[in-house]
């Protein structure tokens, strides 16, 4: 019920040592650091050059860095880069504006860093990803394939495994993302106002999860509506929908709908 393959499919994916040796779940959360030290690839220093403020759109295909000869076609519902009019598989877009704050940082293949983003290392970002304009990767970050990190979206010590939309406004701090919706505004809160470690209760049984930040955890197939919260802590099963508005607490089993009821009372203006 709280292992990692109650949540996630796996097979294939990317980060799955992330998980290895893992009692519940959340104990991922606690091998980020370690995971980025054995695995990262850094390819983004001949990008930067000593500057975090990336001044020209560069493509980076096959280990190598185009900084002129190239044109981007935005004109079809994915950014394609064309040398000669045709079509370059896998190149990946750094525009200029972007700001690529350090060296510790891998770019996958056929993935778009937009104007305005930033990103601290040390951040994997994997194959055929959008870092949209004024999102924030603040380090310690894994993003998997086909992900999507949005306008003024903030990542922090988490994990997107692949497929994990977070499209506008969002704020995702010490959680882990299967592929997942996350409806604008959504905030995953990582940490109590009282001083004190995350413990979670579930079937009258307490787990102490060792953790003093701790946001949530996220199953593939979860949806989230705009406005919602989810508290220190949340785990949302597979397939289960929030609600617009709803803040989630504690353990959510596959399948349920968290919705917020309330009344709308109407009278006529004065």
């Amino acid at each position: 019920m709280l292992r990692s393959e109650d949540f996630f499919e796996l097979k294939d994916n990317p980060f799955i040592a992330l998980f290895d040796k893992t009692e519940y779940v959340w104990d991922a959360l606690k091998n980020i650091k370690s995971y980025l030290k054995s695995h990262i690839q850094p390819n983004v220093s001949e990008i930067r050059r000593g500057d975090c403020f990336i001044r020209k759109t560069v493509v980076l295909v096959d280990g190598k860095i185009l900084d002129s000869g190239f044109e981007i076609d935005s004109s079809g519902k994915k950014v394609t880069v064309k040398v000669d009019g045709s079509v370059l598989s896998g190149a990946s877009i750094i525009f200029a504006g972007a700001f690529l704050m350090d060296n510790e940082i891998s770019i996958g293949k056929g993935t778009i860093i937009e104007p305005g983003a930033l990103i601290k290392g040390p951040t994997i970002i994997c194959d055929n990803t959008e870092v949209r304009q004024g999102a924030y990767c603040r380090g310690d970050v894994l993003i998997g394939n086909n992900c999507v990190v949005g306008h003024t979206t903030e990542l922090k010590a988490s994990v997107m495994l692949g497929g994990s939309k977070a499209g506008h406004f969002a704020y995702i701090g010490d959680s882990i993302l299967g592929k997942v919706n996350l409806g604008a505004g959504t905030k995953l809160a990582n940490l109590k106002i009282v001083e004190s470690q995350i413990s979670l209760n579930i079937n009258n049984k307490k787990y102490d999860t060792g953790l003093r930040k701790f946001g949530a955890i996220l199953a593939d197939g979860v949806e989230t509506g705009c406005n919602s919260v989810t508290t220190p802590g949340t785990l949302l099963s597979k397939n289960v929908l929030l609600y617009p508005n709803a803040t989630a607490r504690g353990y959510y089993a596959p399948k349920k709908i968290v919705k917020v009821i309330q009344e709308q009372a109407l009278s006529e203006r004065r």
